[in-house]
Order: structure tokens, then C-alpha cells, then sequence
């Protein structure tokens, strides 16, 4: 299982796609607070569709609260950043890993990304543009740590409804 992490998520919509995206692969997801919206928001449930109620989820009042209940994570975490000198695709992932994504208007603080410079990791993309919206880039990491795991407890082969192959 991956554990997805949202640094102060503040868009509905893009919380409600994360979460969809979870419960499609298995992942569980971590908020932490403040979030900038209600969970029962319809713009969370509208994106999430009728995934939302299956989410595997938990609410943490801070970062050092996440830290506290998920001893697991310390060492064990990427941190998804446009800051980052590593690409995503250049770092080992495996079960059970930890990867933080940060609030849209401002990312992960800086902070806690110098404490773990070499888990910084970036999807690349052009030189003058500022970064991908937020629920796209938790689907590229995820699947690709997932592809790294060989897609572990997902399937992998699909069927036809009306025809067969």
C-alpha cells in the first residue's frame, strides 16, 4: 500500500480526485490540517464521485501530529516538490512508502524539505511554467511507484462489456 500525504490541501475538487485515486489503487490517503474547505463539501464528493465513502483516510491537526501516529513514514517518505533536483522516476519507491504533496498555492514548507533533500523528488516540465495542478501529480507519482511495485494487488487486465477479444 502507498500513503498519500496532502500538506494543507485548499481545493475541494482536487481533494475529491486524490481521493478517488486512493481508492482505485489501494492508497490511503492523509490530511493535514488546516484544510481550506469542508470534507462535505459537494465539490469534494462531486470529484470523488462514489468513490469517497470506501476512502481509507485520516485527518492530523499538523505535521508533527501525522509524524507522531505514523512513526512508519519517518524515512520512509518522498516529498513531491518543484524544488526538487531528483525526478520522480530517479528514486526507488515500496510498499508501505510515504509521499507528500503540498498546498497548491505555496507546496511543501521549505522547512521540512531541506531536512530531506535527497527524498525531494519533481515531475519535470518547462523552465517558465510554475507546476501541474495538484491531483495530476499525485496520480503520475502514484503510478509510477506502483508501476515500480508491478502494479501489487491492482488488476491489471481488463474485459470487453459487450464484445470479447
Amino acid at each position: 500500500m502507498i500513503n498519500i500525504v496532502l500538506f494543507e490541501p485548499e481545493m475541494p475538487a482536487n481533494t475529491g480526485h486524490i481521493g478517488r485515486t486512493c481508492v482505485i489503487t489501494g492508497a490511503k490517503l492523509h490530511l493535514i490540517e488546516p484544510l481550506g474547505f469542508h470534507l462535505s463539501e459537494k465539490a469534494v464528493k462531486r470529484a470523488g464521485l462514489d468513490y469517497w465513502p470506501r476512502l481509507n483516510y485520516e485527518r492530523y491537526l499538523d505535521y508533527n501530529d501525522f509524524l507522531e501516529k505514523n512513526p512508519t513514514a519517518v524515512g520512509n517518505m518522498f516529498f513531491a516538490t518543484t524544488k526538487a533536483k531528483n525526478r520522480y522516476t530517479d528514486v526507488s519507491y515500496s510498499d508501505g512508502c510515504y509521499i507528500m504533496f503540498g498546498k497548491e498555492s505555496a507546496g511543501i514548507p521549505e522547512e521540512i524539505l531541506v531536512e530531506h533533500p535527497d527524498s525531494c523528488v519533481r515531475i519535470p516540465m518547462m523552465p517558465e511554467e510554475r507546476s501541474l495542478n495538484l491531483a495530476d501529480s499525485v496520480a503520475i507519482v502514484t503510478f509510477e511507484a506502483l508501476r515500480q511495485m508491478d502494479f501489487a494487488g491492482l488488476e491489471t487486465k481488463g474485459e470487453l462489456h459487450r464484445l470479447s477479444w
